[in-house]
């Protein structure tokens, strides 16, 4: 009897399954050949399925609204996508084909919104909302963004001596601000830390309303803001926060009838195993009804709703595509195949905080497999990936090195982070180039076009950074 990885994966998964299946085969992704890409382009290479993020956000803003008109919600829904996740200008462009609003969180990110308006992708009615740590810069871009007609933008005060100088800013001017100000939440039991040094403390919140904001012409409260670092989870720490959220709303709103938004910050998760479960619709009910259950307790108006989508809209969308270079058996149970790049410098959240992705084979699933390491190029002994997700062993098939066609893997849902955190097109370790980058869209027939958005680094444009082309 034959176990082939294609029976392995059959028998512990379903599959096919969104964005993946078989053609011939070799493993599809959305439907795009990943072989013809390889073929194309050889590799390594990273790609980016702009279409996923129209997807993503479409279902996420109608189960929303499904849950509003259920629950009688008298509040409006608005979903935001934060830059930080993923700058690409294509990225952008094809999350605000949907309409959705930003979140920033520098100041740079100011100077991204001035292009967007320029090159006509983005409109100043759109609602921007800042967010991090606010530096006399970054406060003073927020200023003008506003200025220039931007009415719509809500600085979100992450600590107390923002609003001290907010106030100086403003100060012998007719400006008017529309701030939020943020919940500092209670980190989960395992954190290395209780509170996050992120936002206000809620028992302080009340006093630092009625002493800084309440009665300042200059500054109109909108939003309550919390953000639960690990995401909109379905287990009693995300719902105890989230009840602490909404009593700081109530009390908030009652001695400030302006304020009107609750910002969700945190996103949902995503695939990052072919047996993930997560139940969007029953997560937006509960959180739809628990505001609405709460406003109604209070007597006071539901307020709009944001959520902040990032990981969300884009993770989903991108992957990136190996070689296996060789396979070396270093003992009795340990089988290593090697790719051609550093998995440190290309999915960094992999060796930093542990993140799993979904790896599977491009071809050879009718070859029997084998439990197996990933290892980068690079010499670092961290540069290695060996576990699915909860702490399952990785299984790949097996080839012999004297097979015409080499083994093919991919790494899929990376298309958030990664390239912000490894520094895309700058120095890498030990000198890796960058993959080459590849966005993937469909044109007005539907019909797939893959361009290449940048090649892989040469040496030339290393040694210009490092300074020896001076």
């Amino acid at each position: 009897m034959k176990n082939t990885y294609f029976d392995l994966i059959d028998q512990s998964y379903l599959f096919p399954q969104v964005g993946f299946d078989l053609q011939d085969g070799d493993l599809t992704f959305y439907g795009i050949s990943l072989k013809y890409l390889i073929k194309k382009y050889g590799t390594p290479f990273k790609l980016m399925y702009l279409p996923r993020i129209g997807q993503q956000i479409r279902r996420a803003r109608n189960l929303f609204n499904r849950a509003i008109k259920k629950h009688n919600y008298k509040g409006k829904y608005h979903y935001c996508y934060c830059t930080k996740c993923c700058h690409f200008s294509h990225v952008l462009k094809a999350a605000l084909k949907e309409k959705v609003h930003l979140e920033t969180s520098s100041s740079f990110d100011i100077d991204l919104i001035y292009r967007l308006v320029k090159e006509g992708d983005l409109s100043k009615d759109t609602i921007v909302v800042h967010n991090g740590y606010k530096t006399d810069d970054y406060l003073r871009k927020i200023l003008d963004l506003g200025r220039s007609g931007f009415k719509n933008s809500i600085l979100v005060l992450d600590s107390k001596t923002e609003v001290m100088r907010l106030k100086t800013l403003c100060q012998g001017t007719d400006t008017v601000v529309k701030v939020g100000i943020r919940m500092a939440i209670q980190e989960e039991p395992q954190s290395s830390y209780y509170t996050s040094r992120l936002g206000i403390p809620a028992a302080e919140i009340l006093d630092f309303f009625e002493q800084e904001i309440e009665g300042d012409d200059q500054l109109k409260l909108e939003m309550v803001h919390f953000f639960i670092d690990s995401g909109i989870k379905d287990n009693m720490y995300y719902w105890g926060e989230f009840q602490k959220a909404l009593k700081l709303f109530v009390e908030l709103k009652q001695r400030c009838p302006e304020l009107h938004a609750l910002n969700l910050g945190g996103g949902f998760p995503i695939r990052n195993n072919l047996g993930f479960k997560y139940d969007y619709e029953a997560v937006i009910n509960e959180i739809v009804g628990g505001i609405k259950s709460v406003c109604d307790e209070a007597n006071i108006q539901e307020p709009d709703i944001f959520t902040e989508f990032g990981k969300y809209t884009v993770g989903e969308s991108g992957a990136i595509i190996f070689s296996v270079l060789e396979q070396k058996q270093q003992n009795d149970t340990e089988l290593w195949y090697l790719v051609d790049n550093s998995l440190m410098n290309t999915i960094p959240d992999a060796w930093s905080i542990f993140e799993k992705f979904i790896l599977l084979p491009i071809n050879k699933w009718d070859n029997e497999y084998a439990r197996v390491s990933i290892g980068g190029i690079s010499c670092d002994h961290n540069d290695y990936y060996n576990s699915e997700d909860m702490n399952q062993q990785l299984f790949l098939p097996t080839y012999e090195p004297t097979e015409e066609e080499p083994l093919y893997i991919g790494f899929f849902h990376t298309g958030a982070y990664q390239d912000s955190i490894s520094g895309y097109g700058g120095i890498k370790h030990c000198l890796i180039p960058a993959p080459k980058l590849i966005m993937i869209d469909k044109n007005e027939k539907g019909d797939y076009i893959d361009t290449v958005y940048r090649n892989e680094q040469t040496v030339e444009e290393m040694l210009d950074i490092l300074g020896y082309l001076k």
